[in-house]
């Protein structure tokens, strides 16, 4: 399950004066503690991968504004914290693995985005980020 690893992970980070580990790692935590209190149950490890794409979206958006203010300081750190949120994923696709899982569940040229996508996001949830299956689809259908 996820969240011992992550919480062996965050003890380790302590042991270790990791401030930024250990920074990450307690969102992490907690981001899990909380959808699992909400649910009332242990989650799917499936919900687990959606938790951290979650973070992983929050700080590609963080590393896009520290690019466009030109700090170095914050591009380093929102880099780090994506290779640590990045750990906890599944072996994510590559686009042709994706072009190949597609075209296998009859994705093809004329369909419609949104219908595409329908068929796309329960196939390939957790094995690729959003937004590489949307521009994968998209690429198909055109």
């Amino acid at each position: 399950m996820l969240k011992t690893i992550v919480f062996d992970q965050l003890k380790q980070a302590m042991k270790n004066k990791d401030t930024l580990a250990k920074g990450v790692l307690t969102l992490v935590k907690s981001a899990l503690d909380s959808a699992e209190k909400e649910k009332g149950s242990e989650l799917t490890p499936l919900e687990e991968t959606a938790i951290i794409n979650r973070e992983i979206k929050q700080t590609n958006q963080s590393l896009d504004g520290a690019k466009q203010a030109d700090r170095a300081d914050l591009i380093e750190k929102e880099e780090a914290k994506l290779e640590i949120l990045k750990s906890f994923l599944p072996k994510q696709l590559s686009e042709e693995e994706i072009v190949v899982e597609l075209q296998a569940a009859g994705i093809v040229t004329g369909m419609n985005m949104g219908d595409a996508m329908k068929i796309a996001k329960p196939l390939l949830d957790g094995k690729a980020d959003g937004a590489t299956i949307s521009k994968v689809v998209k690429s198909l259908i055109s």
